[in-house]
């Protein structure tokens, strides 16, 4: 009898906490499922790249989680029973329904864009929270005539990203970004500086302090009823966790965010881990943790350590979560890593122009080879205790 481990999601978050417990624990003991319902490992962090038209590597999970042990189910998750410990999928086959058991459940579903419930957002707007969304936003802006304005709503990570990537690539279309705040506002003075820099230099127009209320197709409206032409828009302020475990009895915040441990273990499910933007965990100054890769990956890599810590019955090691930098790509030469705080507050230090845009270019790389490398920073000799001491069949019992 093997312990059945099924990982929900293979973002960098799910795929990394597979690829994790695969090196901490022996195969005859455990059988990991990875559930997710494209062949391919999806960099999200690149997909305003994809999107202003440029080819991204493809990165099969056949090569990434090769050698590992790891099952990819190639379907899509559409109920999950945490009280019966089963996950409904859809193969991605086209069958009917499938049922897999578990005995420990990493959910790892990560987010999709948040429309916010402004009217025509979803009728008119696109979205690059997702592969499909970046392609389908890359054949409308091929399509366009120079000149024709193209709108991004958000001012976040983002929403710069998207913004500078498109006017960088397509310098003859009139690009603007509306932010609800001040270009840059949490950023420091120095990077403030160059966001404005780059900013100008790429002919973007900026509306600050602008609430978006309504999306047309050819148009945005601002809160004070002032129109902002837009032949494409580009919906970035934020994100929405996935819907499924809404439908749970999981302990859930208003967000719909699973409420978790130290450990990334639920409150309410002791065989139920949850990371990345699915999780509400608390990081350092007891502040909740930011919906990113910084977060999330860390968050992946403390789950799979608890849950074979506990399988091999030694002590849970605990993994720092904490802020270093937030790293923004303006376009394929400039860039801006503003250094912060451990909460994520910026401090005087940033890095800024092309040298910036290297930095960010070998995060990027870093974060998606850490998905085929999730032991990184680990001690050897943990490794092999955990190995030597999950012996004979794993029992269900045995994660709590």
């Amino acid at each position: 009898m093997q312990h059945r481990i099924v990982v929900l999601g293979a973002g960098y978050t799910g795929a990394a906490a597979a690829g994790r417990l695969a090196k901490r624990l022996r195969r005859e003991d455990v059988a990991i499922t990875l559930v997710n319902p494209e062949p391919d490992f999806v960099e999200r962090v690149r997909l305003h790249q994809l999107a202003a038209g440029q080819d991204l590597k493809p990165r099969p999970f056949s090569e990434m989680l090769a050698g590992t042990g790891v099952e990819l189910k190639l379907a899509k998750v559409t109920a999950v029973n945490v009280d019966r410990r089963t996950v409904t999928v859809a193969p991605a086959h086209g069958l009917g329904p499938e049922e897999l058991e578990y005995d420990t459940l990493v959910y790892a579903l990560g987010s999709d864009w948040n429309d916010g419930g402004v009217p025509g957002t979803a009728e008119h707007a696109h979205e690059i929270s997702s592969r499909p969304g970046a392609l389908r936003l890359r054949d409308r802006l091929a399509a366009l005539d120079a000149g024709r304005p193209v709108v991004v709503v958000g001012g976040g990570l983002t929403g710069l990203e998207a913004a500078t990537e498109i006017a960088e690539a397509r310098p003859e279309l009139d690009v603007a970004l509306a932010t609800h705040g001040a270009l840059g506002d949490w950023l420091s003075e120095k990077g403030r500086c160059h966001l404005w820099k780059v900013v100008d230099k790429l002919g973007i127009t900026v509306h600050e302090h602008t609430a978006v209320d309504g999306v047309e197709a050819d148009r945005v409206t601002t809160a004070d009823g002032r129109p902002i032409p837009a032949a494409v828009t580009v919906w970035t302020t934020g994100f929405a966790v996935h819907p499924i475990a809404r439908a749970t009895t999981l302990e859930l915040t208003d967000r719909g965010q699973i409420v978790v441990d130290t450990t990334m273990r639920s409150v309410s499910h002791p065989d139920v881990y949850a990371v990345g933007d699915a999780a509400m965990a608390i990081g350092p100054h007891d502040k909740p943790l930011r919906m990113s890769c910084a977060s999330g990956v860390p968050m992946a890599w403390q789950a799979a350590d608890a849950i074979a810590a506990r399988l091999a019955e030694i002590k849970i090691p605990h993994v720092s979560i904490r802020y270093f930098q937030q790293c923004i790509s303006l376009g394929r030469n400039e860039g801006l890593i503003q250094f912060v705080t451990a909460d994520d507050r910026a401090v005087d230090r940033a890095m800024t122009g092309r040298m910036a845009a290297r930095y960010k270019e070998l995060i990027c790389k870093g974060a998606a080879w850490g998905v085929g490398k999730p032991t990184l920073g680990m001690p050897t000799r943990r490794r092999r205790v955990a190995r030597r001491k999950t012996q004979g069949p794993a029992r269900a019992e045995a994660a709590a």
